[in-house]
């Protein structure tokens, strides 16, 4: 394996490329060659080999390919010569557009196939003879179904972004569309990450290759800070717009892990007249690439998306990547942090985590070899007087570009009021921001202590103690317990222990994370008497709270098939089981 650990020093004039495409290049205000770009190109000129190339997102890989393509590719061909597999429509519709702008004259034919385009109009474009297809393989596996794509007479497959597309599940896919291609063909294949699925892809479809590799030191782009913030899953949206106060300059994408969650948090900004807008796959594609155009163009500076949406998002001036939600694995957090930190920019990437999530940090840490440090959130104090600095600063710019002309004469009026002008304009900051810049207007956001233990289970309220209104009189064990709280809930369980049932009520502790959205949950059921609380030092109030007469309340509810509760087995796989020495195990 070859490993890249330093700076290019070459110019693209050394690479060997055409007078036409340098000119393309000069004019895009290139400079100099990335390191992937400066050693992938020479290599891709003189290509005899398969190549496994392992770099993030934003290293400049669609150049690196797309150079050494308009040079080899044959114009004259009226078949299909080059492929390149993309996970998303977004990021397809990026690598065609880049790959064209290199194009002399726009001589190459390119053809973009994805999910969301007229089938007949695609068909019509096939029959053109296009040079170059651009795909999203669901699309590109309909079309071979149906016979309307050959790809017997290639000589060029690119994979970018690998790891992406198995991720969101493409791998069948990708087979199939191997199984249709030449066996004497060049595979490109790129990938933040190599995780074993993409070496099974690797051995069963490349013939003799080469691995090359950033150095495993320098996985994640070396520009981006990394930092993460603990809080419960209530306070996130504090804590973001705090972070956002603070900053002078703020462009950032938000990542979130499900649809509903990016809905959520892009319309409480929008409702605080924040700059934003959001995407994900339920957006249609043609307002999915209208919302992507004016964030490019900088008329909105907050975008919100989950991660397949995001995809293809080539922005350089990005400056901050907020994952409001935890990546699901490190490969995923390294996609979404290469969105900032490009051309050489110093930029941030926040990650907002909770107790029970803050061990995996370390874990994320080993796998991208980076650090990612602690943060602390700005205080209320801070934020006024950054909000305050903002507005003046708005209010200096729009003196200084005449902007307040048309209203001078309700401005004249208002300070008649009063013979000081600054009492008028106390009253007019007083009713539009006087919230703003109270401190009353402020929740306090509970951090955590201790340090940075991450794997300790601390004695503290970032654990709570629960009080459950069930016992074993009710024939309640261990699993009926969990079973009880994820049904009502859908809070996951795996974090719960010391689950203590006694004769007349129950415990169980659990990190405050799930614990708040847990008794909320109940809260709203039954706001007098909730079946769980936060349980107090003293237990000899909630008898009389509950009015227990040694019977089971509720007329037994969720009644158990044994009272030996601790013989129950809790499997998420396989479902709730029950076990007696004498019986067996049963469903």
């Amino acid at each position: 394996m070859t490993e890249i650990n330093k700076e290019s020093e070459v110019t693209f004039a050394d690479l060997w490329l055409s007078k036409e495409i340098l000119e393309a290049i000069e004019a895009k205000w290139y400079k100099k060659p990335s390191p992937i770009q400066a050693w992938v190109i020479p290599l891709l000129l003189n290509w005899d080999k398969d190549i496994v190339w392992q770099a993030q997102t934003g290293t400049g890989k669609t150049a690196a390919f797309g150079l050494p393509l308009l040079s080899r590719i044959d114009r004259k061909s009226k078949d299909i010569k080059w492929i390149i597999l993309c996970p998303t429509r977004e990021l397809a519709i990026q690598v065609a557009t880049e790959i064209e702008s290199f194009s002399p004259k726009n001589s190459l034919k390119i053809q973009l196939l994805y999910w969301g385009q007229p089938i007949r109009d695609e068909m019509r474009w096939l029959r053109n003879n296009p040079h170059l297809i651009v795909w999203t393989p669901g699309r590109v596996k309909d079309h071979l179904n149906k016979k309307r794509l050959d790809l017997s007479k290639i000589d060029y497959f690119v994979l970018d972004e690998a790891d992406e597309m198995l991720n969101i599940g493409f791998r069948e896919e990708i087979e199939e569309i191997f199984k249709e291609t030449p066996k004497e063909k060049k595979v490109l294949l790129f990938s933040a990450t190599m995780p074993k699925a993409i070496m099974g892809i690797v051995k069963s479809y490349m013939r003799d290759y080469d691995l090359v590799a950033i150095k495993s030191a320098n996985l994640t782009n070396k520009n981006i800070t990394q930092q993460y913030f603990e809080v419960s899953p209530y306070a996130k949206f504090d804590a973001l717009t705090r972070i956002i106060e603070m900053q002078e300059e703020f462009y950032a994408i938000i990542f979130c892990r499900t649809k509903m969650d990016v809905d959520e948090v892009a319309s409480k900004l929008m409702s605080k007249w924040y700059k934003a807008e959001w995407i994900h796959g339920d957006i249609e594609q043609k307002m999915r690439e209208k919302i992507l155009a004016r964030y490019k163009e900088k008329k909105i500076n907050v975008l919100v998306a989950t991660d397949v949406a995001a995809r293809g998002i080539d922005v350089t001036w990005v400056t901050h990547v907020i994952n409001y939600s935890l990546p699901e694995n490190p490969e995923t957090y390294t996609h979404r942090i290469g969105r900032t930190g490009r051309a050489g920019n110093k930029w941030a990437a926040i990650t907002f985590v909770t107790r029970a999530e803050r061990r995996k940090i370390g874990y994320y840490e080993n796998t991208i070899k980076a650090k990612i440090e602690r943060g602390t959130l700005p205080k209320i104090a801070e934020v006024i007087e950054m909000k305050k600095k903002h507005l003046t600063e708005e209010i200096k710019e729009s003196i200084e570009n005449h902007e307040e002309n048309e209203l001078l004469e309700l401005a004249n009026k208002m300070l008649e009021l009063h013979e000081k002008p600054e009492v008028v304009l106390s009253a007019l900051l007083k009713k539009f921001y006087g919230k703003e810049f109270s401190t009353e207007h402020y929740s306090e956001i509970r951090e955590s202590r201790g340090g940075d233990d991450r794997n300790s289970r601390a004695s503290d309220n970032w654990e709570y103690r629960l009080f459950i209104a069930k016992w074993r009189k009710d024939w309640m064990n261990a699993g009926w317990i969990l079973k009880l709280i994820w049904d009502t809930t859908w809070v996951e369980m795996w974090n719960a222990w010391k689950i203590d049932i006694m004769d007349s009520f129950s415990f169980m502790n659990i990190p405050e994370a799930e614990g708040e959205i847990i008794l909320q949950t109940f809260k709203k059921l039954n706001s007098n008497q909730p079946l769980v609380v936060k349980a107090k030092n003293s237990w000899g109030g909630w008898q009389s709270r509950w009015g227990y007469r040694g019977g089971s309340r509720n007329g037994g509810w969720y009644r158990g098939w044994s009272r030996n509760w601790w013989g129950y087995r809790w499997g998420w796989d396989r479902g709730w089981y029950r076990w007696n020495s004498s019986r067996g195990r049963n469903r």
